[in-house]
């Protein structure tokens, strides 16, 4: 059985944020939640969360599992697998057991898959980084 008939079946979605929702904060649930909007802040669960074709995070995760479909900046950790699927974007620092990356995705960072929290750098703006590097 395929991770999309095991979550993204209409039943097992428990929230919902549409393509014209905009929100800025902490997400925090349980069960599978599926945005298709906007959002700025941090998402924390144990489940799923699935970003749509039209989802657009920029956010700290911790999850379950992430299925990306839409586009993703920041740091995501995940205890069980995180997918980005074909036209989909994510760039930061990634940590999961499992990776999924499609042909035709886009992975922009680093990736830890050894399970040690020590080895994720965080994702700084450009010009920290240009300042760091000129010391």
């Amino acid at each position: 059985m395929s991770a999309k008939n095991d979550v993204e079946s209409v039943k097992d979605i428990k929230a919902y944020l549409g393509e014209d929702t905009v929100f800025s904060g902490t997400l925090s649930f349980n069960g599978v939640v599926r945005i298709d909007g906007k959002m700025d802040g941090e998402v924390n669960t144990d489940d799923t969360l699935i970003v749509g074709e039209n989802g657009v995070l920029e956010a700290n995760i911790n999850a379950g599992t992430v299925i990306c479909r839409g586009k993703i900046k920041g740091t995501i950790k995940a205890s069980k697998r995180i997918e980005i699927h074909n036209n989909s974007e994510v760039v930061g620092n990634i940590s999961a057991p499992a990776l999924l990356v499609e042909n035709g995705a886009i992975f922009d960072g680093t990736c830890d898959m050894t399970g040690t929290e020590g080895k994720i750098i965080k994702l700084i703006p450009n010009e920290e980084a240009e300042s760091a590097t000129s010391v």
